[in-house]
Formats: structure tokens, sequence, C-alpha cells
């Protein structure tokens, strides 16, 4: 799936996503939607697979790894 932050969200919160792959181009624009809020459940993410083209641009595969537990101090 491509291009729909709103449809990602509610798939990781209703987990339904196996697998998510992040495309990271070295570009700053200075404004946009963000793909994740502020706000909302953590989830951990188990890297697969990472890789960078020779534009620098990241590939990244990740897979759900359940909610995130922090140690407590």
């Amino acid at each position: 799936m491509h291009g729909s932050g709103t449809l990602v969200r509610w798939l990781l919160a209703n987990d339904l996503v196996d697998e998510l792959t992040l495309i990271v181009v070295p570009v700053i624009l200075g404004q946009g939607a963000r793909l994740f809020p502020d706000a909302g459940p953590d989830l951990a993410l188990d890297l697969v697979e990472s890789r960078v083209d020779g534009n620098g641009v990241t590939i990244q595969v990740f897979r759900p790894a359940g909610r995130t537990q922090y140690p407590t101090p």
C-alpha cells in the first residue's frame, strides 16, 4: 500500500500489519503530514532488512513485535 498515512495508522492500531517498508529519501521539505501521531500506543518493530541505494535512499523493512515495553526506573 502506498500513500495513505491514515490507513496505515488504522491498520497498525488494529494489528493488521504483517510487514512495514519505510523508504526514506534524503530531502528536507520543511512541511508535511506526520506518518505517526504524537499520541497513541507505542509499537515495537523488528528490523528485517535494511539497504541503501546509490542516491542515499534507505529502504527498511520492519515486522511488528507487539507493544513496546520500557524498563521501570
